[in-house]
């Protein structure tokens, strides 16, 4: 295969992926917070503690509107910012244990819906499963 139809390939890939992290999480996020505020969460909860700037960048939100969700995910008690040891001008913002939990319940609800899309699964490929989400976090998403 060449380099153009594994880039289409890709593409292909990476709009399936979409399609499917939004049929895994619709309906997932509570009711008190918006699908910004979700996505923020989910954020944190996967890469904690993290610093306002890599929240704004990763969801592509100015600093003034990152701000301004974060104070309002605060209000809700969902997550809480942090002196940093190594300097305290540095803040960072972490889930509350009200947020763990809201996060905690939102994942499994994702899991039972994977499991149910993966059906039944030899080990053979769950292991081809495993090896190939391996290459792409590391050759393409540059991830471990």
């Amino acid at each position: 295969m060449d380099t153009h139809a594994l880039f289409q390939q890709f593409v292909t890939f990476t709009d399936a992926v979409h399609q499917a992290t939004h049929d895994f999480t619709r309906d997932v996020r509570d009711a008190s917070i918006t699908p910004v505020q979700y996505h923020i969460l989910e954020y944190i909860a996967l890469h904690q503690p993290v610093t306002l700037s890599q929240i704004s960048e990763c969801q592509q939100m100015s600093m003034p509107n990152t701000s301004r969700e974060i104070r309002k995910l605060s209000e809700k008690y969902l997550c809480e910012k942090v002196i940093a040891d190594e300097d305290r001008r540095k803040q960072y913002i972490r889930l509350s244990p009200q947020g763990e939990n809201m996060m905690h319940e939102a994942f499994a609800r994702i899991e039972e819906r994977f499991l149910a899309r993966l059906g039944r699964i030899s080990a053979s490929e769950k292991e081809e499963m495993e090896q190939a989400m391996d290459l792409l976090a590391k050759k393409i998403f540059k991830h471990k």
